[in-house]
Order: structure tokens, then sequence, then C-alpha cells
């Protein structure tokens, strides 16, 4: 049901973000906390930074913190200057070494599209790249850090409040804050109130048991719903910036809490920014809302693709028990499943022993390999590249990540894919239409009139090849990778294709897997 209701919020959101008044769309960073130069953008109004320990989540969390002139704020909490702080002391003793840094936005404002930067070499200033009479957007901001969600200091800031002469003025949360805590925790409260002596401040709860407590008392997880609720219930318009947002909850909290945190993005016009390194929080945002940050060994911190399922599996300790096939794109992606088809019916297998993964590219394949292998999965691995890939140094460097015996395998052809689908569909016209459910006639004459089209085009034949099976795909009204996934599947059947190679290592490599794996 929560996922249901999670499927079903994605669609109202993505709606929604062109009419949110202020968005952050890109961030960059240069030169801080060892990021050289590191862009990411903004897609989702709900977005989720995951990655590694070191890789840069908080760094990106606390530079959106940096973006706009946070209104109520003293003029220093939201700058560059507080947040990412140097330590300085006298003259020949240790310090940090001072860089020049810049961060840089782009914002979707009510006046449109902007930017602006903060950059340090002795001093912290702001740039408007030229714009005359240019300043900062403004926008409410909110920061939660880890460790404000159990400091310490901050508990014995209140002990004080227990030994005063009268009880704390009592303050009880509103609707909205309540029903933001009811919605993830397990009891029902008779009230909530927040006890402030006016400069400092302390949830006190009842349950409908009667059972009576502070948030002294309180679970880590109680209390960090409850201070959340508090907080941020009621912003309206707010940029949300939440640091490893699982801190203490159980996993169907975290579920719960997501589903929350995007209910109230799209009622109130928020933009949510989390950081984690909780699988089950990244599921609860779609592909394009998760951003997986990696610090390679030279250092340098990267951006990785928006998603893959199989990587995010490796990284975030899911296990996993099928042979999976990591290849380039959608189009490598239905070329194989169609193998697969075929495979599956000649050797009697379910379907659920193989997963492919696209969308990575094959210069991330041997990191991706380094990966696989340093957590003890790379023997569930199979990589395929395009066969233009050939005669590259990408295979080689696969298996010196992952070692020697990971298959390294090609789809058929010395071009990119789409060349040889195209081939196959003239070759086969009538075949091929069978499969697609047109009449052959009228497959040849599209097929003849997109050549007529392109073939005069100045591009690469791979250009021109992807270009012709995009403008089939939308004219037969069909998904491009379903197309090669039936070309695919047809070849398969021919022994004289050139797709053969491929099928015969796939099927001696998924023999070889379920042997060893069982």
């Amino acid at each position: 049901m929560t996922e249901s209701r999670q499927r079903k919020i994605w669609g109202h959101l993505q709606g929604k973000k062109p009419h949110i008044p202020h968005f952050l769309s890109r961030i960059r960073l240069q030169g801080i906390r060892g990021i050289d130069d590191l862009r990411v953008f903004f897609d989702y109004p709900v977005t989720v930074i995951a990655g590694g320990n070191a890789s840069g989540k908080s760094t990106v969390l606390l530079a959106a913190a940096c973006a706009y002139k946070v209104p109520g704020a003293r003029v220093k909490d939201f700058t560059p200057a507080t947040l990412f702080p140097d330590y300085q002391p006298k003259p020949g003793m240790r310090r940090d070494h001072m860089d020049t840094i810049a961060l840089e936005f782009e914002y979707q404002t009510p006046e449109g599209s902007i930017a602006m930067r903060w950059r340090r070499s002795k001093a912290w200033n702001r740039s408007f790249f030229g714009r005359k009479n240019a300043s900062q957007p403004e926008r409410p901001v909110y920061l939660r850090t880890l460790g404000n969600l159990s400091n310490p200091s901050e508990v014995r800031s209140v002990l004080g409040m227990s030994r005063l002469a009268t009880e704390p003025e009592a303050d009880p949360l509103n609707a909205s804050q309540i029903e933001f805590a009811q919605q993830l925790l397990p009891f029902r409260y008779a009230e909530v109130v927040n006890l402030s002596d006016g400069t400092k401040n302390l949830l006190f709860a009842e349950q409908e048991n009667g059972t009576q407590y502070s948030e002294l008392h309180m679970a880590a997880g109680e209390r960090a719903i409850l201070r959340l609720a508090q907080e941020i219930a009621q912003l309206k318009g707010a940029l949300v910036l939440i640091d490893e947002v699982e801190a203490g909850l159980h996993p169907m909290v975290q579920q719960l809490l997501m589903l929350q945190l995007q209910q109230l993005a799209l009622r109130n016009d928020l933009q949510v920014i989390v950081t984690t390194h909780s699988p089950v929080v990244l599921d609860t945002v779609p592909a394009w809302a998760r951003i997986f940050l990696e610090r390679d060994k030279t250092g340098r911190v990267k951006a990785l693709s928006p998603y893959r399922d199989i990587v995010q599996d490796v990284l975030y300790g899911r296990s996993i028990d099928k042979m999976n096939i990591l290849c380039e794109d959608d189009t490598a992606e239905g070329i194989v499943r169609g193998i697969i088809d075929e495979i599956r019916i000649q050797q009697r297998t379910g379907g659920d022993l193989v997963r492919i993964g696209r969308n990575t590219g094959a210069e991330e394949f041997p990191a991706h390999a380094a990966a696989f292998r340093k957590f003890g999965q790379i023997d569930n691995f199979v990589f395929i590249l395009d066969g233009d890939k050939q005669d590259s140094s990408v295979a080689e460097k696969i298996r010196e990540a992952g070692g020697n015996n990971v298959p390294v395998l090609f789809l058929p052809g010395r071009d990119a894919p789409e060349v040889w689908v195209w081939q196959q569909i003239q070759e086969n016209a009538q075949d091929t239409a069978r499969e697609l459910s047109v009449r052959a006639s009228e497959l040849t004459n599209q097929l003849t009139r997109l050549n007529a089209i392109y073939d005069t085009a100045s591009d690469t034949p791979s250009e021109i090849a992807k270009y012709k099976l995009r403008s089939l795909s939308e004219e037969l009204n069909r998904d491009t990778a379903d197309i090669c996934r039936i070309i695919a599947h047809l070849e398969t059947r021919n022994p004289r294709s050139q797709i053969q190679p491929l099928v015969e290592k796939l099927q001696t490599t998924l023999l070889t897997w379920r042997g060893e794996s069982e």
C-alpha cells in the first residue's frame, strides 16, 4: 500500500515542480573538502543523495544551505563562512590549508532562471555573473544535521529548566505537526507540547494511556520524528535539508517518513534534499531523484548516473542471488533481453535468474567491477559492451579491476548496436513485420522513406542509425528497446546470425553460474 501511495505521489510532485515558485536546480562545488569540481543537478522536489563515507554528501547538503538569504535568520547563519569554517590560529601553528573555493548555484525563481556564486580567496564574496542590481534569492531554509538529532550539549542545556520556580510556558503542537508524528509513530498522543523558558525548549508528551515523559526519556527515533514534526510541518515554500535522514529509525518508519516528506513537499511547495546510507530511503523516491556520489582512488568526487539498481544493491549491501548483466544503454538492454528470452526457452530456466542493468556507460564499468569485487559479488556479474568497444581497452580494464575471469562480452557488429539492429530489420523485413504486427509492405515503405531522409546526413553511420531507429519507433508507436528485443530474439533463432557468438557465450556463462551457485 505504501509503495502504491509513493508512485502516485511521484507523478503529482513531478507535475508540481514547474509551479514551485523557488527551486534550486544545480550546485557546483570547486576546491572544497577535497572536491575538485562537482556538479549536482536537482530534477525532483524531493532528492536523496547517497554514497559511501567521505563521498561528499554532507558537503553538498551544507552547500545547498548557502544558496539563499533566509528571512528571519541571523546575517551569518546560512553563509559559507559559518557552515564551512576554517581553523586559522596564529601564524606558525597548525592550520587549515586555505584554497580558493567556489560554490555556484542555479535557481528557478518567479523572475526566471538566475545564477549566483559564492567565492573565497582571502574572504567570501558573492557574484551574480554580471547581473546589475542583483541580490541573493530569499527563501526559508531548514537545516538538520545528524548531530542536531541527539546533541549532548543540547540535552544538557535544558536540564536547568527543571530547576525553574514556575513551570515553563507550554505551547501545544498544532494539528499539522501532530499529524506528521502520528503517521510515523506506533502509539497515539493525548498531548504533545513544547516547554519553553524563553531561551531553551523541551518537548513533553503524554500518551493516550496516561504515560507522561519529556524528550529526555524519548527513544532517539521518537525524539527525531517529533522534532522534525515541530520544525518542518508548517514550513511553506522552504528548502528542507536533512543529513542522514534515517538516523535512529526503523526501515518501515524510514519509508513512512519519506512518504510524509513528499506529501509535505506537494502540499507546501517545499524542496527537500536528504542524505542517506539506507537503501530503503533510496527506494522511496523515483529514479531521477537519486544522486550517487563516489570518491575514486585519486580522491576526486563525481556524481554517478541517476540510478542503477544492480550497482545500488551491491553498494548498499543487498544480497544478490542472480546472474547480473551490465550493459551500456537501453538499446543494448533490448538486445540482451531478446537473447535471454530465447535462452530461457531453450534451457527452461525461470525468469528470475537473470537481471539486466544499464545506463552506466562503458567508461564506468572498470570502477563497478572493482566495487563488485570488493563486496564479494563479482562472480555474479557479466559485462556486455557495444560492438564498437572491441578495439578499445575497456575490456582489459574491467578484467584488471574485477579479475581475469570476469566475463566481458560484446554485442554483434563493430559499430553502435543501432547499426546492427537497422541492418537486421532491413534484411528480415518480413519476419520483423510479423513480430511487430504490421504489414510487410508498410514496414518496407517506412524503411525506404527513412533511408532516403537520413542517408545523406553528415552524421556518422552510428548517429544516423540511431535517428532512423528512433523515427521508426515513433511511427510504429513502439519503444526502441522493445524493437531491439524483438530483432535480437529473431536473430537468436538464426544459426548463421552475427549474434550467435554472444548467444553461445551467454548460454555457457549462465550454465556455469547456475552450477556454481547451486
